[in-house]
């Protein structure tokens, strides 16, 4: 049984009993998406976004540059990939510890590995892709994800751009733990209050974006027409997965604002693969990340790690499309 049948119930209630709407029309059909994917994706980030943010204050970015400084090669983009899962699913706030590590010490390709996890395999898109698609969907996504960020930034290691980082980051001064080199002991109840603060902050942050991306899937549940969406980025186009991607890319949202977009056009009918093809471009290769980036890495990094992620978003949507059908 779904845990989210209480909110469908309230959602149609609302729909049928309060507006007078019926749920066949495409009014009614839009205002149900909306008042039902509201409160359910709100209840999903901040319950989360509680239990990771108490998990964190056991893994400080402090630590994890000095964990990971040491090491190479495909185990510390493992590692760093790894990392992403657990920390800031906004691409933009994911930049400061992109920054911090690489000043830190941390190899330039195992940071990348970071950077492209961090994004578009977190908490809140697992979450959120299990409650709309279910567990085999979440699993090869999550696959695809973490491949994506592991061979990635290991590419971008074997290349040895360091040079192409702009020099200021190399000057700068990690910063320091306590006085003695060690993370601030902290009790259980301390943890949770932490864990309360950062999803507080996460959900203020985000439910701008949660919302309008909601917004936006009702409107596309309600009111586009199937065979326009099909049509478009469909089956029978086989461009279909560089149109999606060339489409998100200039868009900005968090994994948690644009799922119900995902969601919304998965029941168009779009194949799965183009759909999460234009997930992982929206939340990995948006431009204000772009921005941000530029002021740490020169043209030339940049476009590489624009063209390794673009290949391979593209190539992970096609393999989706392949392995589903």
């Amino acid at each position: 049984m779904s845990p989210f049948l209480g909110f469908d119930w309230f959602a149609k209630w609302l729909v049928t009993s309060v507006f007078g709407l019926s749920l066949d029309t495409n009014l009614g059909a839009s205002v149900h998406f909306f008042l039902y994917d509201v409160p359910k994706v709100m209840s999903l980030l901040l319950v989360i976004s509680f239990v990771v943010g108490t998990l964190q204050t056991w893994l400080q970015p402090e630590s994890v540059r000095r964990w990971l400084g040491g090491r190479g090669t495909i185990l510390g983009n493992v590692l760093a990939a790894g990392i992403g899962i657990v920390t800031p699913f906004c691409s933009c706030s994911a930049v400061p510890l992109f920054i911090g590590f690489l000043k830190g010490g941390v190899p330039l390709g195992v940071t990348f590995s970071y950077l492209i996890s961090a994004p578009m395999v977190n908490e809140v898109a697992v979450a959120l892709l299990w409650g709309l698609f279910g567990f085999q969907v979440t699993a090869i996504y999550v696959g695809f994800g973490v491949g994506l960020a592991i061979v990635g930034g290991y590419v971008i290691g074997v290349l040895r751009l360091e040079r192409w980082v702009e020099p200021f980051i190399w000057q700068m001064e990690a910063g320091a733990l306590d006085a003695e080199g060690h993370l601030p002991a902290m009790r259980l109840g301390e943890r949770m209050r932490a864990g309360w603060r950062s999803s507080r902050e996460i959900f203020g942050t985000v439910w701008p974006y949660i919302v309008a991306g909601i917004g936006v899937g009702a409107g596309i549940h309600g009111y586009v027409p199937a065979e326009l969406i099909v049509r478009w980025a469909g089956p029978g186009n086989p461009f279909a997965v560089p149109i999606a991607v060339m489409v998100g890319v200039p868009l900005y949202a968090n994994v948690a604002g644009v799922l119900p977009v995902t969601e919304a056009l998965v029941g168009k009918g779009l194949p799965l693969g183009t759909v999460l093809a234009f997930t992982m471009a929206v939340t990995a290769l948006s431009l204000p990340e772009m921005v941000i980036l530029r002021k740490v890495l020169r043209p030339q990094l940049l476009a590489v790690f624009i063209v390794i992620m673009t290949a391979g978003i593209i190539a992970v949507g096609y393999l989706f499309n392949a392995l589903m059908t």
